[in-house]
């Protein structure tokens, strides 16, 4: 494991190439932060049994699974130790994100990022 300390560790779930690549730009643009990307819900899972990342950035359709799915094993899993998880979704409706922060989810953020705006609130999140 890097030398990155674990609360600057956020994990990308996202099986959009291009949003991948993205978001690596901007991790790029944060020195001292570590980004690590799983491409479906049980890549995530999978990489959550090795990694503790202070955050979950989580696409709500996955090809395995949506998000809601993937935030309730992650609940399951891991209860109250569970990272915060912030839903990403082209669906801008009030009744989606209502839905997601009922669910546990911390923020919804809509695509396409506003970068500026991500950037200031992983600062804020994150310390």
């Amino acid at each position: 494991m890097s030398s990155f300390s674990a609360n600057r560790l956020v994990l990308y779930v996202e099986d959009d190439r291009i949003n991948i690549v993205l978001m690596e730009e901007v991790f790029r643009r944060l020195p001292g932060w570590q980004l690590e990307c799983a491409e479906d819900g049980a890549q995530a899972l999978s990489l959550l049994q090795s990694l503790a990342p202070a955050l979950l950035l989580i696409d709500m359709n996955l090809p395995d699974m949506n998000g809601l799915q993937l935030l309730a094993e992650i609940q399951a899993r891991h209860g109250d130790a569970a990272p915060r998880c912030v839903a990403l979704s082209a669906d801008a409706l009030d009744e989606q994100t209502a839905t997601a922060l009922a669910a546990g989810f911390c923020d919804y953020w809509t695509k396409p990022i506003d970068v500026p705006r991500l950037e200031a609130v992983l600062r804020q999140m994150l310390g």
